[in-house]
């Protein structure tokens, strides 16, 4: 196993598959860990990519005792890690909550980031806003941190059963649920930062491709959210998945593959 400590004290796990292609960084939802990307990690790798996945702050095996767990420091850790293994060019995929850590971690990557992938995002924004009609009303976001505090267990398994639109095992769903009852509450402080998030700005200014995979039977993150982001983005570029929910990559994993590994091929 390999840790990078990141604050004084305080370490992140993750894991490095090296490969001749383009290197992809692999970002997780919130409360997940890099085991969600278990059925992305060997397309990529036996396409000859190489691949960083990491378990974000109070996530998976990463330390839980975090003072910040925002989405600008799990981009900040995407970038040490970058660093650490001497990547000089890279592309990241970040799925839900890792959206907008993909977009803020490509902003301080510059040049070096050459792609971005947001697979069932909440950037550019999660909630509402007068000229943003997208997403839940303001303020959601702290009422549902408010809800699973008060019966993590419970509200975790009902989310994971709520993520797949298509249908799945019961064993998916219990896979999902108990990688989500690896995370701690110190955790849900990124979630909180969806209730302010917005990326608009940042999305407008990226110069690199940028493609935004959505799912058309989202019930996490709705469609016009993704949508919205391929939109601003100067290239960027729509893949949505008409009956997946917010997994396209497990709900749809070969077509998934298929648009995922054509668009870094765009990027060699």
């Amino acid at each position: 196993m390999a840790f990078l400590e990141t604050e004084p004290g305080r370490r992140i796990y993750y894991e490095y598959y090296p490969g001749d292609r383009l290197p992809v960084a692999l970002i997780h939802g919130w409360g997940m860990s890099c085991r969600l990307w278990d059925t992305v990690l060997p397309l990529l790798t036996g396409a000859g990519h190489a691949v960083l996945s990491f378990d974000q702050r109070g996530c998976g095996k990463s330390d839980k005792d975090f003072a910040d767990v925002s989405i600008n420091s799990a981009a900040a850790d995407v970038v040490s890690l970058a660093n650490h293994l001497r990547l000089g060019r890279l592309a990241v995929n970040g799925w839900s909550l890792g959206g907008p850590v993909a977009v803020a971690a490509a902003v301080r990557l510059g040049v070096r980031c050459v792609g971005v992938v947001s697979t069932a995002g909440a950037t550019p924004r999660y909630v509402q806003a007068p000229d943003f009609p997208h997403g839940g009303a303001p303020g959601s976001v702290a009422e549902t941190v408010a809800a699973l505090r008060q019966d993590r267990a419970t509200f975790l398994h009902g989310l994971a059963h709520a993520i797949c639109a298509r249908p799945v095992s019961d064993a998916v769903k219990t896979w999902m649920w108990s990688v989500f009852m690896e995370n701690a509450p110190s955790a849900d402080r990124a979630l909180l930062d969806l209730d302010t998030l917005d990326q608009r700005g940042a999305l407008r200014g990226l110069a690199v491709p940028f493609l935004s995979v959505v799912g058309g039977q989202d019930v996490i993150a709705p469609p016009g959210i993704g949508r919205a982001a391929a939109e601003l983005a100067p290239l960027g570029r729509l893949a949505e998945f008409p009956e997946s929910g917010h997994a396209p990559f497990i709900e749809e994993a070969g077509r998934y593959g298929e648009v995922l590994l054509g668009f870094l091929a765009e990027l060699t």
